[in-house]
């Protein structure tokens, strides 16, 4: 068992952090944005940037090598839709994607919003640690909670009036 500081501070004890949500042991702030018979993508539990969103597969796999062919369409088919969402209702010009294989949840990408705020810290790769960390410790507040929530309907509702 692992523990996960999700972002209202409280502590959840799982094996797999990906299982608890699509068992619905670990409900991620705002829900799943969208759920496919082969992946679900929601807020991220522990960070709460608005639209930073986590693209999990299902199957309990790590590597991009390890999906099947419908797998590979879906992905890139709800990659796309999230983009385009994030672009559109929430005015996201850039975006960071991270995915890495040596995780003990599923297969997923990160796909991390880029904000003026967080020039402070930076505009490379290395400054996202601290945005993270800066966003987990000053951010973690009901308004801005609810400024979340409010950006995963919005996602929610643009990615479902699009056809897959």
């Amino acid at each position: 068992m692992r523990n996960i500081r999700l972002s209202s501070g409280e502590i959840a004890q799982v094996d797999c952090l990906s299982c608890a949500i699509i068992s619905g042991q670990v409900k991620p702030n705002g829900g799943v944005i969208i759920e496919t018979d082969y992946f679900h993508a929601h807020q991220d539990v522990a960070y709460p940037i608005k639209g930073l969103v986590i693209l999990a597969s299902k199957r309990h796999i790590h590597c991009f090598d390890e999906l099947n062919n419908d797998e590979k369409l879906d992905y890139i088919n709800l990659l796309t839709k999230i983009r385009q969402a994030q672009r559109e209702v929430l005015g996201i010009e850039y975006v960071y994607y991270f995915y890495n294989e040596d995780t003990t949840h599923h297969f997923h990408t990160w796909m991390v919003p880029r904000y003026e705020w967080m020039n402070a810290f930076g505009r490379s790769v290395e400054s996202l640690r601290p945005v993270l960390l800066h966003a987990r410790n000053n951010l973690s507040n009901e308004e801005h909670e609810k400024e979340v929530r409010e950006a995963i309907e919005l996602l929610r509702e643009s990615i479902k009036n699009r056809s897959l």
